[in-house]
């Protein structure tokens, strides 16, 4: 597979059982081939995605010192500013600094288990100088899970384990999303050797929802033959990736897929983009342990979910 298919997932929502055995399928061919898919279909309201990244703009319109009251660092919540993250340290290739800024929240319902808590269910910050910031998050949030964990139950049937066999261990599962707006060059001015908006890297986690605009400077993928391809745009839909756990969980059968985001380019000095980016995992204390043939190839260690992440997150850090 040489580019990212897309997938209509109405006969999932809507068909009967054949049909959601053929999207199953679908989504099995496209994790083991390249990683990657776009869904349609999905029933997440336009309105609401347009409405979070417009009030997410006028956050990050707001002067530096007013955006640095919210500051924090990879794995917090609140304002990133430029410099705190290089994604290419996860995978041991030393880059620049991301050229980007995020808002950062995730979920904020503790368990129970205090070091868990402190550092997986962190407060949300909300800045006062937007007030309609936190109820559309909020309310994207739960969109966002709902579709995450029925993509979960669409891996599940693909591989042909019960329904709920990822769900049961994302019960009060860890997740975050980053809102991130890649400056224009005109702004940040030519990028240095290597630098990148999102430098290579895997996605750590279970499964990634991205809402993204249209760009020069946008999202490519790292193809079996070796070769970085432009992810395609297709209006309304998202781009749905597996990450590292998955994969390790599936013994390799599929693919935690490298993929950046290009630096800015020269033939568009003014574009910005801004997009929305759902982190999922599962529940921080889930064993993950590779599934053996005839799904899986590769055997690994089994790790603690949140082990893993937060090797992974001190990796990028700056």
């Amino acid at each position: 597979m040489k580019s990212v298919p897309i997938i209509d997932l109405t006969p999932w929502f809507h068909g009967d059982a054949g049909d959601r055995e053929k999207v199953a399928a679908q989504v099995d061919t496209a994790l083991r081939e390249i990683g990657f898919l776009l869904v349609t279909g999905h029933g997440v309201p336009a309105e609401l995605r347009a409405e979070v990244r417009a009030a997410a703009k006028r956050f990050f319109a707001l002067p530096y010192e007013v955006k640095n009251r919210y500051a924090a660092t990879v794995g917090e919540r609140g304002w990133l500013p430029p410099g705190v993250e290089a994604n290419g340290y996860a995978e041991g290739t030393p880059t620049p600094p991301d050229l980007k800024e995020t808002f950062a929240v995730g979920t904020d319902l503790p368990i129970g288990d205090p070091a868990i808590d402190a550092e997986w269910f962190l407060e949300n910050v909300w800045p006062e100088e937007v007030p309609e910031l936190r109820a559309l998050v909020t309310g994207y949030l739960d969109r966002m899970r709902a579709l995450a964990d029925e993509l979960l139950v669409i891996c599940a049937a693909a591989l042909g384990l019960p329904d709920d066999f990822f769900t049961s261990r994302a019960a009060h599962p860890t997740y975050t999303m980053n809102v991130n707006r890649y400056p224009p060059l005109s702004q940040v001015g030519e990028p240095e050797p290597g630098q990148f908006r999102i430098g290579p890297h895997t996605d750590f986690g279970t499964v990634t929802v991205l809402e993204r605009q249209p760009g020069v400077g946008g999202l490519q993928v790292f193809t079996l033959e070796g070769e970085w391809i432009d992810a395609p745009f297709v209006a309304d839909s998202f781009t749905v990736n597996i990450g590292d756990l998955l994969a390790r969980w599936t013994g390799d059968r599929w693919r935690s897929t490298r993929h950046r985001v290009l630096p800015p380019d020269p033939s568009a000095p003014d574009e910005e983009l801004v997009s929305l980016i759902y982190f999922y995992e599962c529940d921080p204390l889930a064993q993950v342990e590779s599934l053996g043939p005839p799904i899986g190839r590769v055997s690994y260690e089994p790790v603690r979910a949140s082990d893993y992440l937060l090797e992974k997150l001190k990796a990028i850090t700056v």
